[in-house]
């Protein structure tokens, strides 16, 4: 009798969780249909990569070339380069933007003011909504030969107009601005909403203890921020070999001789299709993208997890 009064009372207790869950369970529908319409279903175009492909023959009846897409991608000229830029570009993204966005998290928790935290939150954060067509046109204003802000205030210094759109050596380290500019704000948030979930008895412990501001940062904070900082530092490692296109493409405004510095491998895969139409070549770098940014994700999890088990993301 009693177990069954148990039973009775424990089917009714996972009834009430169920339903106390259910709306959770339909804020993230549109997310699940999202990923089952647009990045599911479309995995079965993979085996593009290993087909000659002919638009009269269709994705099925086109002839297997096996791996013969992925040695052509890899034995052009544009191989190294397109690689190359794409690895130094997002790890000098995820290396610089989480040292900043640490050290603005920092900043807004020791600020007492909420207005201005608000304030500075919500200025940090509006470039993340803003589109890279925008900051393209805006930029081509500043970098203009004639009449450019950039070259004005040169020029008012009694220094010479540059040809901005042609300079190699100026280009990277626009592109990190300009991506430290917008992605910051959101990187902030997160860790900002890290750091105000850490028990504030903990700091009041080290300050009885005569610890200063600095210690409880060094001592507390960056300790208790350390599993965030390892997820996001996974998560950001599985897309290493995928650029931005917005900010490769369009703030450079695909200018020839800034290739050299700018050409990404999502660049040169929207060229591949859009000039010469290789539909097979940019599916096998698509699909080296996605291969590989699984691989480094599974590595860089399983270091972690023998390093310190209770920080990895699986």
């Amino acid at each position: 009798m009693k177990n069954r009064v148990a039973t009775k009372k424990k089917k009714r207790r996972m009834t009430l969780e169920w339903r106390s869950t259910i709306s959770l369970g339909f804020l993230t529908l549109p997310a699940i249909v999202w990923f089952i319409v647009f990045c599911y279903i479309p995995m079965f175009g993979i085996i593009i990569a290993f087909k000659d492909f002919d638009y009269a023959k269709g994705i099925f009846g086109s002839d297997w070339c096996g791996f013969d897409n992925f040695v052509y991608l890899f034995k052009s000229n544009d191989a190294f380069r397109i690689l190359r830029n794409t690895i130094l570009y997002n790890f000098s993204f995820i290396v610089i933007g989480t040292i900043a966005a640490i050290a603005m998290a920092l900043m807004l928790d020791s600020i007492k003011s909420k207005a201005f935290i608000k304030f500075t939150q919500t200025t940090i954060f509006l470039p993340y909504f803003i589109s890279w067509v925008v900051v393209a046109f805006v930029t081509q204003q500043m970098f203009a030969l004639n009449n450019g802000a950039m070259n004005s205030l040169i020029e008012f210094f009694g220094g010479e107009k540059v040809l901005w759109y042609t300079n190699t050596k100026a280009w990277p380290i626009i592109l990190i601005i300009a991506n430290l500019w917008k992605q910051i704000g959101f990187n902030t948030i997160v860790y900002y909403g890290s750091i105000l979930g850490i028990d504030s008895s903990l700091y009041e412990a080290a300050r009885i203890d005569g610890a200063s501001g600095r210690q409880c940062i060094t001592k507390i904070t960056l300790p208790l921020l350390k599993p965030t900082i390892v997820i996001l530092f996974i998560m950001s490692i599985g897309s290493i070999l995928r650029a931005d296109f917005g900010l490769f493409y369009y703030l450079p405004n695909n200018q020839g001789p800034l290739y050299p510095v700018t050409d990404v491998i999502d660049t040169y895969i929207y060229r591949a299709l859009k000039v010469s139409g290789d539909l097979t070549g940019s599916s096998a770098a698509s699909f080296v993208q996605s291969v590989v940014g699984l691989i480094l994700v599974l590595i860089t999890n399983t270091i972690t997890k023998k390093l310190d088990p209770e920080n990895a993301l699986f």
